[in-house]
């Protein structure tokens, strides 16, 4: 079996696109004997190939347009044509943005239908015709593999896809997500993100399904419970600037009187989150909508007490394994992030069963299931 895959976020393994195309091939590469995996790159003038493919994967390289542009033309014309090309039997775009027409058996990884569900997202013109096109393209594919069975319940019942051609697939946390003591590595990196003794983590994105305002009116409570020893600290890209996708966090924060207990802390390196994870107290995850939720399956990997919410897909992912909490609720909230750092059993409790939560969830097991996938297509020509 010959997969044609669309590598297009594979040097991005910081967003949750590339981490999942990067670990998919990973695995199937290592776990599928009779499989033959190529890489169809789009390759922008002047920019480097894909960065760390395993020697026996293939690489098919289309010169292609930079920006948006660019990237729809190779998703639609030049990603198609270029798996005829290899003489591949699958295609498999690994993000919702496949094309309208394949000459092979086409499978399509939609993570989530935020974009859809989010009314503020799909308000701007370019949003809608491309949310259409897309949507277009799954409703089109021989197949759908998405990562829960909320995503594929929303498929269902937005997209109007039969059952049958949608398949839940779990993802996973790397391997270096585990349990630690201190040690010179971690001492190094808390002294290069200047972090305190101790913390209150929240690591991700500040779009509005995100939640962060809530996490922050829930801090108001927290601050008063714990005082300046506990600081919330935001890692990830801050916002360049307010919009309707992305909330005024500064003027919030001022609001609500919390310039002493919020710390902004930046883009956080790939190699460091296990670190950041590890060494705080509880990691808040408030979201109102996800795919999936790797963030919190990190985190309980690595032996933190999480905060979550009852929302979409992330009960599925931490189980009674965290506090799942309502995402409207910002006094539910600040009550469990206290009681995980005052409640010493309570901790404890999350601590040991964090880690079991998560090795429940692999890679390995992803790539099975995805092979699967590709051999159902296959026996269905």
């Amino acid at each position: 079996m010959h997969i044609a895959l669309n590598a297009t976020f594979w040097n991005k393994p910081f967003v949750g696109s590339g981490q999942y195309t990067r670990q998919l091939v990973y695995h199937l590469n290592r776990t599928i004997s009779d499989l033959d995996i190529t890489l169809i790159y789009p390759q922008e003038p002047g920019a480097d190939g894909p960065q760390d493919v395993p020697p026996s994967v293939c690489v098919h390289l289309v010169p292609t347009r930079p920006g948006n542009v660019g990237k729809l033309l190779f998703e639609q014309i030049h990603f198609p044509r270029a798996c005829r090309n290899v003489g591949a039997d699958i295609a498999h775009v690994p993000y919702w943005g496949g094309p309208l027409q394949s000459p092979i058996p086409l499978v399509v990884t939609v993570h989530d239908l935020i974009t859809l569900l989010v009314p503020e997202y799909r308000r701007p013109l370019k949003a809608r015709l491309y949310n259409a096109l897309v949507s277009a393209s799954a409703r089109g594919a021989t197949h759908v593999i998405t990562d829960s069975f909320a995503s594929k319940m929303d498929i269902i019942d937005h997209l109007g896809i039969a059952e049958r051609d949608v398949t839940a697939v779990y993802l996973a946390a790397g391997s270096n997500y585990k349990p630690g003591q201190n040690n010179l590595v971690d001492t190094a990196v808390l002294r290069k993100y200047d972090l305190p003794d101790f913390y209150i983590l929240y690591l991700g994105g500040y779009e509005l399904h995100k939640n962060v305002t809530t996490l922050l009116l829930a801090y108001t409570y927290v601050a008063q419970a714990l005082g300046e020893d506990y600081p919330l600290l935001l890692a990830g890209r801050k916002p360049a600037a307010p919009s309707s996708v992305y909330p005024d966090y500064d003027a919030y924060i001022q609001k609500l009187k919390l310039e002493k207990y919020v710390r902004w802390i930046g883009f956080i390196d790939e190699a460091d989150k296990p670190v950041l994870y590890r060494n705080a107290e509880a990691f808040v995850f408030p979201s109102r909508h996800e795919g999936f939720g790797l963030p919190p399956l990190e985190a309980m990997a690595c032996g933190v007490p999480v905060i979550t919410t009852n929302a979409s897909s992330l009960p599925e992912v931490v189980g009674d394994a965290a506090f799942a909490v309502d995402p409207d609720n910002a006094r539910d909230m600040a009550g469990a992030i206290i009681a995980a750092v005052i409640q010493d059993n309570l901790a404890a409790d999350l601590r040991h069963k964090g880690p079991q939560q998560a090795a429940k969830f692999s890679w390995q097991t992803t790539a099975t299931a995805t092979a699967l996938v590709y051999d159902q297509v296959l026996r269905a020509r």
